[in-house]
């Protein structure tokens, strides 16, 4: 994928399966974190912290056949779902072929989770 300046750009330059993802998603990742998104290491990426990637919360990142739409601190967050894969560190994710792999009351929940515990986190380094 190209380089991008922002992240609409990004998301304007993703092919229709994946646009389609992204349109389902964003209304949900918006509601949990307005303003919040920004490009950081070629992706979108919404922290809390005054600067992209400072205290991240979530991300996404669109591949061939799939966008990944993880959390940088999921594997602490409640999933009886069982839909979380774990990844590197603490992170963990899911991968979405389809805008009906969303769950909407299941990633909000996620992104409120994810949001506290970084809210937290923030709170402590002041």
């Amino acid at each position: 994928m190209a380089k991008f300046a922002t992240l609409d750009e990004y998301l304007t330059a993703l092919p229709a399966a994946q646009r389609r993802i992204t349109d389902s998603l964003l209304p949900l990742i918006d509601s949990a974190l307005p303003g919040a998104g920004a490009l950081w290491h070629g992706h979108p990426v919404w922290s809390l912290g005054a600067a992209p990637g400072k205290n991240p919360v979530c991300y996404l990142k669109a591949y061939a056949n799939h966008v990944a739409f993880g959390f940088w601190r999921g594997q602490e967050l409640s999933d009886p779902s069982g839909r979380l894969e774990h990844g590197a560190r603490q992170m963990a994710g899911l991968k979405l072929r389809d805008p009906a792999d969303i769950d909407a009351d299941l990633v909000t929940d996620w992104l409120n989770q994810a949001h506290a515990l970084e809210q937290a986190t923030a709170d402590t380094a002041r």
